[in-house]
């Protein structure tokens, strides 16, 4: 696939270039300092030769913990050890962890440097990759520091997938599902009908991840700092991040979205907002992409202690989270957690683990 696109922001366009050989383009680029999951770096040391060579990389893990603001001045050090200057650029290659922490650096060090992207997980080159928005933790709180800082290029390259098991594939199919869903019923509806190819053709993967960075493209452009429309987005991302956060981070992340957008439903249909036919509709699909997690343990007050933290909320004693309506409209919503909201999340975990049981 040899398409583009080119996203706005408030600092000028930037560009998402899908090419086979991104990391030829990549190396092209003058005075770059690499920020790699050292991870990829061993799996694709023959394919990033060019960009692993260079004078200035950083290989880190790609763990929670690096990703924390008590980490950052570290990293920092080690960049000026390594020369680095207002006019160079960072490169982060690997997925979400290494793009938050790269961002972060972007956006602080020296107030503000230039940075770039090579997405080598599914999960950030169909949805992370665009939308200027990164997140670091504090302490035990997830993605509570962070900033809107765009990369000045995106490559996307194919060639990295085949080396992501299936649990990482079906974290970024998580992503591809929220934005489909968010697109109407025809859209997911459409996704979830190819799921199956998603996992046996190259081709159709990549166009889905095209197609999911064309439906996230209208609402990053118009509201890049999350005040209003894009609020759609985090749809799963509530319920999701609370489920990581009461596992010890035991479920990965698109497949917690996938978890987060079921229990919506659940807590939808349990306060009268959608039908029995929204809920028949999408769950066979998203229990489909959650199989194998649908059993892992949610202590319920961990998860309404970190849903209560989310800093998406507007008063005490509320959840701000993004719901399904009856029309397959997908809205952002204000609930008490009270006792019928537990309730209806308690019920949700223990009739999904029964089912994976089954």
């Amino acid at each position: 696939m040899s398409e583009s696109l080119s996203i706005k922001s408030h600092v000028g366009p930037y560009h998402v270039a899908f090419a086979d050989d991104a990391v030829t383009l990549a190396a092209a680029v003058q005075d770059v300092h690499v920020i790699v999951d050292r991870r990829v770096a061993e799996l694709h040391k023959g394919e990033l030769a060019p960009l692993l060579s260079g004078n200035s990389v950083l290989q880190l893990e790609a763990t929670e913990k690096n990703k924390a603001l008590e980490r950052m001045p570290e990293f920092v050090a080690e960049l000026l050890k390594r020369g680095i200057r207002k006019d160079h650029h960072l490169l982060a290659i690997g997925g979400g962890i290494i793009q938050d922490i790269t961002c972060f650096l972007s956006a602080t060090l020296m107030r503000g440097i230039d940075w770039m992207f090579l997405p080598t997980t599914l999960l950030a080159q169909c949805d992370s990759c665009i939308g200027s928005k990164s997140s670091i933790n504090s302490g035990d709180t997830k993605n509570i520091v962070g900033t809107f800082t765009p990369p000045s290029q995106v490559w996307i390259s194919g060639r990295f997938l085949p080396s992501l098991d299936e649990r990482d594939l079906r974290s970024g199919v998580g992503e591809m599902l929220k934005v489909h869903a968010i697109d109407g019923p025809a859209s997911f509806d459409r996704l979830a009908r190819d799921y199956d190819s998603l996992f046996s053709n190259p081709n159709k993967m990549l166009e889905y991840i095209h197609r999911a960075l064309v439906i996230k493209k209208p609402f990053i452009e118009a509201d890049e700092f999350d005040l209003g429309v894009r609020n759609v987005l985090n749809f799963g991302h509530s319920f999701g991040h609370a489920i990581e956060a009461a596992t010890d981070f035991g479920v990965p992340h698109g497949i917690a979205v996938t978890i987060g957008m079921d229990v919506a439903l659940e807590v939808a249909r349990g306060i009268g907002m959608t039908g029995e036919d929204t809920v028949t509709r999408m769950r066979s699909t998203l229990r489909r992409n959650a199989r194998g997690f649908l059993n892992v343990p949610v202590p319920m007050d961990r998860f309404l202690t970190a849903l209560s933290k989310d800093k998406k909320n507007r008063g005490s004693g509320t959840a701000t989270v993004v719901l399904p309506h009856s029309d397959g409209k997908i809205a952002r919503s204000i609930q008490p957690v009270d006792e019928r909201f537990r309730h209806l999340c308690a019920r949700y975990f223990e009739s999904a683990s029964r089912e994976h049981a089954a």
